[in-house]
């Protein structure tokens, strides 16, 4: 008979699986080198390459290997490519780009086109009938790929290529093009992959060209929130946060709640903000720099709402 063994749960050994997405001059291939330099601490990262050659040009600021892969980008290749880093011992291997799984040349798109013409060559009846099996070889490749990623021993940086898109909507009887809304993307912007890929992400960020490097989350637990502080860029130092944790040391700093921030700084007058700043000051007693942070956020805040009489000035 199986014996089952249940044990105190540790926050040790951890690996994170982290998605960057965004367009052309958004940073994220040099943001990805930053956060791997900072994981990787004395000891080089790999890169696995498949942008013809690009993450050469950051060898003279940052220490990685780098391993070239060449179409046709099946899922098999990367999963070998994620095996021959964690064979080697890097501590954390940068996959630029992700999205040739998808998109690229002999990526799932193209797998899939080809099976189709296996299937049914140009007969467009055929074509039809078969599109649902066209899929099943890619699919099934697909998931033993991301298998094997959850079940790295080391940490992932996978860098997506994003598109902006839009979508038609009804509003008071009138068409409206807006940003498209998606669990996986943010503000229109869509990481271009495999639809369920981005779900198996630790944490996820979006990076745009008006603000290169700085993150913003798409999909980011409150346990991770210290490790990427909102509105800051993404550094050696948040690598280095990453590895602690991941490893067991001490606890993340806490941060403030942003959304408490923002009712603070949202109050409609001195009375709401009071009880607003009260109830965040209470809630963070065992965090002095967060209490620090609301108080800071406090004292702007009643300065709107506080005339030179008030304070005693004629």
């Amino acid at each position: 008979m199986t014996s089952f063994t249940f044990r105190p749960a540790k926050r040790e050994g951890v690996h994170l699986l982290i998605g960057l997405a965004g367009g052309t001059g958004s940073g994220k291939t040099y943001t990805a080198m930053r956060l791997a330099a900072g994981i990787a601490g004395d000891k080089p990262f790999a890169v696995i390459d498949t942008e013809s050659g690009r993450a050469r040009h950051y060898a003279d600021q940052f220490r990685f290997d780098v391993l070239d892969l060449e179409p046709p980008f099946r899922p098999d290749a990367y999963r070998g490519a994620i095996d021959a880093a964690e064979k080697a011992g890097y501590p954390v291997v940068v996959v630029d780009s992700m999205s040739h799984e998808h998109a690229g040349e002999g990526g799932l798109l193209d797998w899939s086109e080809e099976e189709l013409d296996r299937m049914a060559g140009a007969d467009w009846k055929k074509r039809e009938a078969c599109k649902m099996a066209s899929w099943i070889k890619p699919k099934l490749a697909h998931k033993e790929m991301v298998q094997r990623l959850l079940r790295a021993k080391i940490h992932v940086i996978l860098c997506f290529r994003a598109e902006a898109k839009v979508e038609m909507i009804r509003e008071d009887g009138k068409t409206k093009i807006v940003a498209k809304q998606s669990l996986t993307g943010l503000d229109g912007w869509i990481p271009i992959s495999e639809k369920t890929l981005p779900f198996e992400l630790t944490a996820s960020f979006l990076f745009t060209a008006d603000a290169p490097g700085v993150p913003k989350p798409i999909k980011l637990q409150e346990q991770h929130r210290a490790l990427f502080p909102l509105g800051q860029a993404i550094t050696e130092e948040s690598g280095r946060r990453v590895a602690e944790w991941a490893a067991g040391v001490g606890s993340a700093p806490a941060q403030p709640d942003p959304d408490v921030l923002e009712a603070i700084h949202g109050a409609a007058n001195a009375q709401e903000l009071k009880l607003v700043f009260g109830r965040a000051y209470k809630s963070a007693a065992r965090a002095g720099a967060v209490q620090a942070a609301y108080k800071q956020a406090y004292d702007t805040a009643m300065a709107k709402f506080t005339t030179p009489a008030d304070d005693g000035d004629i």
